[in-house]
C-alpha cells in the first residue's frame, strides 16, 4: 500500500523502512502500542464489539473508544450562544461572497470561536470551495459513482474501511451506511485522479467529511483538501509530506530552540512522527472537540492550522529541560510523543495556543522556498509536480471566483403556504383581493415563498433502514444535517 518509490530523497534504509511502515499502514502503530499507549484514534482489531447496540452515543456519535467526549476535553457552549452564532453563520452562508470580500477577519474570527454543530458541514463545504466544485461539476459525482473503479485500489479500500473510526455509530457496523458511502468517496477520487489512486491517509480525511455530509460534498471537499489544501500529499513517493516535515523542523527552531536541539541530537527525522499528524490532520491524534475546532481553522487559514499544532504539540511535550529527562533518547522520545498529554489536547488549550502562536503563510512559504532549494542540492529534483499550495478559504475563492449561482443554497425542507379560506376570499370583493387571487400559486414573491426544490431532487427518503449505498442521502439534503 505504501507509494514510496526507490531512490525518493531517504537518506537510509532504516528511515525508508519507517516511513513505510507510517504511512503504508497507518494502523500498524495503533495496533502494537497496546490499549494502555494507544493513541487518540487508534484502529481496533474488533470493529466495535458486541455490546455496541446497548452503549450509549456521545453528542460526536462515538460509542466508545479514546476519541469519546468526556466533559474535561470539551467546551460546553450555553444554548443560547449556540443560536446567536447559528443565525449570524446562516447570514454569512446567505451572502458568502460578501462576507468573503469585505469582512474576511470576522469570517476568521467566527471559525476560530468554532462553527456551529448544526451548519458545520454546510460552512466546511463553502470554506474549501467544494460547493462551488460541486456546482461546477453537476452529475460528476453520480458518474464516476457508476463506473466499477480500478480493482488494485478497490480491494486495498474495502481492506481499510473497517479501520476508519470503528467507534463511531456511522462506521460501526461492518457493510453499513457509513462503510458504504466511505467506500464510495474513495472510489470515486480514485476514477477523478487515476495517476494518484488510492492513499490510506485519505480514508480517514474522507470519514470525517462524512460525518458531517453526504457523500457527494464528501467528495468534492476530499478532492479540495488533496487538491488546494495539501497538494502532493497523497502522491507516490510522499515527497511533499517529506518536504513538509522538514519545514516543521526548521519552524520549531524560533518557536522551541530546546525541542528542536533534542531532536537534532537523537537524529529525530520529522517524518517519523509528523506524517500520520498532518496527513490525517490530526483526525487520528486529538480528542474529537479538538479535532473539530482544528479542522474549523484549517479550512479558514489553510495548512498553517496544521503546522501551528504540530509545534504546539512538540513544544509542549519536549520543550523544557525537565521534560527531556525521561527521554533520554530516540525511542524514548517517539513513545513520548505517541502519548501527548490530554491536558495539552485539551480543546480550550489548544485552540488558544494555535492562535496565539506567531506563523504566517509568509513564514510557511518563505521556508518551503529554502527547503526546497536544499531538496534539490540533495535529491536532484522534485519527482511530483503538485499544484501551488493555496492557503485557507479566501486563496481559493480568489483563484477561481464563483458565481451567485454556484454559492446559491437548495434548501429542501419547503414550507408550502396554507390553503386560504372560503369564506375569507368571499367576504373580500376589493381589487387588491381580485388581484390577489388572479395571482397563479406557482409564481409567489421570492421573499414570501422558500426556494423550489432542486431538479431531481427525488422525494425526502422514508423511515425505513438502509440496506444499500444508493439509499443514503443526496447531497442536496442539507438539513438533514441540521
Amino acid at each position: 500500500m505504501a507509494r514510496i518509490q526507490q531512490g525518493n530523497g531517504l537518506q537510509s534504509a532504516e528511515l525508508s523502512r519507517s516511513l513505510r511502515d507510517t504511512t503504508g499502514n497507518l494502523s500498524l502503530t495503533d495496533d502494537n502500542a497496546g490499549e494502555g499507549n494507544s493513541s487518540f484514534g487508534s484502529d481496533s482489531n474488533v470493529n466495535g464489539d458486541g455490546n455496541s447496540e446497548e452503549k450509549q452515543a456521545d453528542k460526536y456519535g462515538f460509542i466508545g473508544g479514546a476519541q469519546q467526549y468526556y466533559g474535561e476535553s470539551a467546551e460546553d457552549i450555553p444554548h443560547a450562544v449556540l443560536r446567536q452564532r447559528e443565525a449570524k453563520w446562516l447570514d454569512m452562508l446567505n451572502n458568502w461572497d460578501k462576507w468573503m470580500a469585505k469582512r474576511h477577519k470576522k469570517v476568521k474570527l467566527r471559525c476560530q470561536k468554532g462553527i456551529p454543530p448544526s451548519l458545520r458541514g454546510r460552512a466546511w463545504l463553502y470554506l474549501s470551495g467544494g460547493k462551488v466544485k460541486r456546482e461546477q461539476n453537476q452529475g460528476k459525482f453520480q458518474e464516476l459513482d457508476n463506473q466499477p473503479g480500478d480493482p488494485k485500489w478497490l480491494d486495498v479500500i474495502e481492506r481499510d474501511l473497517h479501520r476508519q473510526f470503528p467507534f463511531h455509530e456511522m462506521f460501526v457496523a461492518r457493510g453499513g451506511h457509513g462503510q458504504q458511502d466511505l467506500f464510495r468517496v474513495l472510489k470515486a477520487y480514485t476514477l477523478h485522479r487515476p495517476e494518484e489512486g488510492y492513499c490510506q491517509a485519505q480514508a480517514p480525511i474522507a470519514a470525517v467529511l462524512l460525518m458531517h455530509m453526504p457523500a457527494e460534498d464528501a467528495f468534492w471537499g476530499l478532492v479540495q483538501i488533496c487538491e488546494k489544501y495539501l497538494p502532493g500529499y497523497y502522491s507516490a513517493g510522499l515527497e511533499a509530506i517529506q518536504l513538509d516535515g522538514e519545514i516543521l523542523f526548521a519552524l520549531l527552531k524560533h518557536v522551541s530552540p530546546v525541542a528542536h536541539r533534542h531532536l537534532k541530537k537523537h537524529k529525530m527525522e520529522p517524518i517519523l512522527y509528523m506524517t500520520e499528524w498532518f496527513m490525517c490532520a490530526f483526525s487520528r491524534t486529538l480528542p474529537w472537540a479538538s479535532v473539530l475546532r482544528v479542522w474549523d481553522m484549517f479550512f479558514c487559514e489553510g495548512v498553517k492550522i496544521i503546522f501551528r499544532v504540530g509545534l504546539v504539540l512538540l513544544k509542549c511535550m519536549l520543550g523544557s529541560q525537565e521534560k527531556l529527562k525521561k527521554c533520554q533518547g530516540l525511542y524514548e522520545t517517539m513513545e513520548l510523543l505517541r502519548a501527548i498529554q490530554p491536558r495539552y489536547m485539551q480543546e480550550s488549550f489548544l485552540v488558544h495556543e494555535i492562535i496565539e502562536l506567531p506563523l504566517s503563510e509568509r513564514d510557511i512559504e518563505k521556508e518551503h522556498l529554502s527547503q526546497l532549494r536544499r531538496w534539490k542540492e540533495t535529491h536532484q529534483e522534485v519527482h511530483c509536480k503538485s499544484p501551488p499550495r493555496m492557503h485557507g478559504a479566501r486563496a481559493i475563492m480568489a483563484a477561481d471566483p464563483p458565481s451567485q449561482h454556484e454559492l446559491k443554497q437548495n434548501p429542501t425542507i419547503i414550507v408550502g403556504s396554507p390553503p386560504s379560506s372560503k369564506s375569507e376570499g368571499e367576504g373580500k370583493k376589493t381589487k387588491e383581493g381580485k388581484k390577489r387571487t388572479k395571482t397563479p400559486p406557482s409564481s409567489p414573491p421570492d421573499a414570501a415563498e422558500p426556494c423550489p426544490a432542486p431538479i431531481g431532487s427525488g422525494t425526502f427518503l422514508k423511515d425505513t433502514p438502509l440496506l444499500a449505498s444508493n439509499q443514503s442521502l443526496s447531497s442536496t439534503e442539507h438539513d438533514t444535517y441540521l
